[in-house]
């Protein structure tokens, strides 16, 4: 049990400092253009018609 409490206490540290590495980034470049994120996403899941001039 205390190694499955410890994974996700290790996840969620992972996650906290992936949130201020996304913060942290905003404050220096502003916000995410998020029809980039999803034109990104469409090209790693290999949806990539028409999306590829777009990346």
């Amino acid at each position: 049990m205390s190694a499955y409490v410890e994974a996700l206490i290790q996840r969620q540290l992972k996650r906290d400092r992936l949130h201020e590495l996304i913060e942290d980034g905003e404050a220096e470049h502003g916000p995410v253009d998020q029809a980039a994120v999803e034109t990104k996403r469409a090209i790693l899941r290999g949806d990539t018609a028409g999306s590829a001039d777009a990346a």
